[in-house]
């Protein structure tokens, strides 16, 4: 699943950031988050969204605004009572060095907490950024099956590489520590292929 950005969206200057505003999305904004989302999608760094995606989903997404111009957004979509997933992060080009990414991220956090959901996760390219904001990297084979559906339609399906990375909210309440998550025959899992050295995908 292409949902996430490179490194350089997530560089952060010490001074930025003060002037920035989160606030939850509104009708207004489908039209800016689509222009930066699709904007990456065109370089094949994210998965592209429609116009009623993005409209049926635009309870999810927070927005960053500074001076009323919106320079990053992201979602918080949820897969279970306790499991929900960051996802749609993109950051305006002119505003990588703000802070704008570590300011969503923190605001979607802020969300699951107050929605009482156990656990956070997210896929990414951008590890060590996901590590400073307090997650931390599991095996991204096993997820519910929900989680994939975006994947079926992404180029990259058989060869991901993505890192699936994880914040524990309320640890005393988290049934599904890293170390048990394996499927059982009967349980709604779906294994993501993985790249295997030196062989091609399969078709």
């Amino acid at each position: 699943m292409i949902s996430s950005l490179r490194e350089d969206a997530f560089v952060e200057n010490p001074s930025g950031g003060q002037d920035l505003t989160a606030r939850k999305a509104v009708m207004h904004d489908i039209g800016p988050v689509l222009d930066l989302i699709n904007g990456y999608a065109a370089r094949g760094v994210m998965l592209p969204r429609t116009e009623f995606e993005v409209s049926e989903a635009i309870r999810d997404f927070t927005v960053v605004v500074r001076n009323g111009q919106l320079l990053g957004c992201g979602a918080l979509h949820f897969y279970s009572p306790t499991l929900g997933e960051i996802r749609s992060l993109a950051v305006r080009e002119d505003a990588k060095t703000h802070g704008v990414g570590r300011k969503l991220v923190e605001e979607l956090v802020e969300e699951a907490v107050r929605y009482e959901l156990d656990a956070v996760f997210a896929f990414t390219y951008v590890v060590d950024f996901f590590r400073k904001t307090g997650f931390h990297d599991v095996e991204r084979g096993v997820l519910p099956l929900k989680a994939w559906k975006d994947c079926l339609r992404c180029p990259k399906f058989q060869a991901c590489d993505e890192i699936a990375v994880l914040r524990i909210l309320r640890p005393d309440h988290w049934l599904q520590p890293q170390e048990q998550w394996t499927a059982a025959p009967d349980d709604p899992y779906i294994r993501i292929p993985t790249p295997a050295v030196g062989r091609a995908p399969s078709p």
